[in-house]
């Protein structure tokens, strides 16, 4: 399956696999309905996809992007199939008739090449499962009536493919060979001008004379069929090949060998990948000669324990949006400390092998093995990624519980609590000795305050289902106060031991160490630099010399209590 190009909508959909289904379900039509009014000529903001889809305006940095429309489209195309596989149903359960490509084609009388040609130009794919098992790729009749009658000329011009004698076929390749000798024209333009004598769609001129197998232009000598490819046709045979085209069917297709074909592919992914947005928290241990085998040499693994306890069914607004959620937090242990910093390590470590190697390459340079390296790198890196988001999806759940009393509807706060908490994957720093929790509790609760005082929905239905998520949350999240107000007065008297008075005042307020360990209250670094007089950035600088000089003297329990 190919990927999206444009970063912001490849980070939506990923914000969209942690949305409950019902929401996905809606998103999908939403995507769908946007999908066909998108204009290939034109550009749009960010800002108008996401509002379209979602329902909501981003308030993330880059909504202004502009995207082109062609992209956007191309985009569109895998954004509704990815969406639409996770969400397939059986066929057997539509209500009307479902084709698959060859059905399809058969049905309409063209070939499945014309279909593929057609989902460029707006036929629209979605994903259901067969009787074995198996996900494909099919179109609704519904989709396909309105296509075809929004676009009566592409199934005229795609019958228009109709088989030519070999004398026609002859008396093409001549007639291009004396407008290449006699003529200043393009290949393009060539084709075009005997396409429009004999009243054939350019697509079947241009087969005939790239086709020397079914047209005998061995025996005519036509050099025409030799040169460069064009540009246009290097991109067609890429989208092809995205879409699943075999190489064997595009090497007989435009009469390339298996060489050129690759090298084609290659040099165009290569573009994509120098395109693509790559961003990393750097660390000084990168660099360092032994840094390939200490962080990658060890496989990474998460072990999913599975939950034998039945899964309680939480509701809101009489429909059930949490169990898929929850089953995942009960499905996903919690990060340690070690596993925490062990992943991130290996995320951020991956994106700067791949921005490293990528920096080398040239697009009409370039090896297929370096491109698979690069690829192969990215895709470990979205793999961790996913995990790291999936083992923290408990803060959202925790977190949106306490601002219900705003008056927001729930599935939006977890929405939005969800693209709070990717965004923190990718600034958190791991060196700094912190833990994750605390920078993507920050990102969700500053999210959830912009949607204060907002409201959607019904406040009983509301509160009704934080009850259900208190006690669900009571039982994942279960803790001995108790041990934790102990384990404080071991770790204040610690502090008062080996910080200065000035970092004891730091940590103490930083961390909520003063009072209850249940309700924590802590200041923010201006709060206390206005208390000390100081700066915001001196006071982070005293925070982190004595979170250095606590490591040294606490242990990896104890340092978790307090950065936790």
């Amino acid at each position: 399956m190919r990927k999206i190009k444009n970063q912001n909508l490849d980070q939506l959909l990923t914000q969209l696999k942690f949305t409950p289904e019902k929401k996905r379900l809606k998103q999908l039509e939403a995507a769908e309905n946007l999908f066909t009014i998108i204009d290939r000529n034109k550009e749009y903001p960010f800002e108008f996809v996401f509002f379209r889809i979602t329902g909501f305006h981003p308030t993330e940095p880059g909504a202004d992007e502009i995207i082109k429309g062609d992209v956007l489209l191309d985009d569109l195309q895998v954004f509704l199939s990815k969406l639409s596989g996770w969400l397939a149903r059986p066929v057997d359960e539509q209500k009307q008739k479902v084709y698959t490509t060859e059905q399809l084609a058969k049905i309409v009388g063209v070939s499945t090449k014309t279909i593929y040609r057609w989902r460029d130009r707006g036929l629209l794919a979605k994903k259901f499962i067969f009787n074995n098992g198996k996900i494909r790729t099919c179109f609704l009749k519904s989709t396909v009536d309105k296509f075809l009658k929004d676009n009566p000329d592409l199934l005229a011009s795609a019958k228009n493919f109709g088989r030519l004698t070999n004398d026609q076929k002859q008396k093409i390749i001549k007639r291009a060979d004396k407008l290449t000798d006699e003529t200043n024209l393009s290949r393009y333009q060539i084709i075009n001008r005997i396409s429009s004598e004999l009243g054939k769609c350019h697509e079947t001129i241009r087969y005939i004379l790239l086709s020397p197998e079914k047209n005998n232009a061995d025996k005519s000598g036509s050099t025409y069929i030799s040169g460069v490819i064009a540009p246009a046709q290097a991109a067609e045979i890429y989208r092809l090949f995205k879409q699943g085209c075999k190489v064997q069917e595009l090497m007989k297709r435009y009469n390339r060998n298996k060489s050129s074909i690759y090298r084609i592919i290659n040099r165009r992914k290569a573009r994509a990948l120098l395109a693509r947005k790559i961003e990393f928290i750097p660390s000084d241990e990168f660099l360092r000669e032994d840094v390939t085998e200490k962080i990658l040499d060890k496989p990474i693994h998460i072990e999913n324990k599975s939950s034998t306890e039945p899964l309680k069914q939480f509701e809101l607004d009489g429909t059930h949006i949490l169990p898929e959620y929850l089953q995942i937090l009960k499905d996903t242990p919690v990060l340690t400390r070690e596993r925490e910093v062990e992943l991130f390590r290996r995320y951020n470590y991956l994106k700067y092998l791949a921005f490293q190697t990528r920096t080398g390459i040239k697009p009409n340079l370039v090896s297929g093995t370096i491109l698979s390296r690069i690829e192969h790198y990215l895709a470990e890196a979205e793999e961790i990624k996913r995990r790291i988001v999936e083992a923290n999806l408990r803060l959202v759940i925790s977190i949106a519980g306490k601002h219900m009393a705003t008056g927001t509807d729930f599935s939006e706060l977890v929405s939005k609590g969800n693209f709070a908490l990717i965004n923190a994957v990718e600034e958190f720093d791991y060196a700094l000795g912190l833990r994750f929790g605390r920078r993507a509790s920050l990102n969700i609760a500053k999210e959830y305050a912009k949607l204060s005082g907002k409201s959607t929905g019904s406040i009983k239905a509301r509160l009704g289902t934080l009850k259900n998520l208190e006690r669900g949350a009571q039982t994942l999240m279960t803790r001995d106060f108790a041990a934790i107000e102990r384990a404080q007065q071991s770790l204040t008297q610690v502090i008062e031991d080996n910080l200065t008075e000035r970092e004891q005042h730091v940590i103490l307020n930083r961390f909520g160490l003063i009072g209850s360990p249940v309700k924590k209250e802590t200041k923010t670094l201006k709060q206390i630099g206005e208390k000390l007089g100081l700066t915001k950035e001196r006071v982070r600088q005293i925070e982190l010399t004595a979170l250095q000089k606590l490591r040294q003297s606490l242990s990896s329990a104890e340092f978790e209590l307090l950065t936790g």
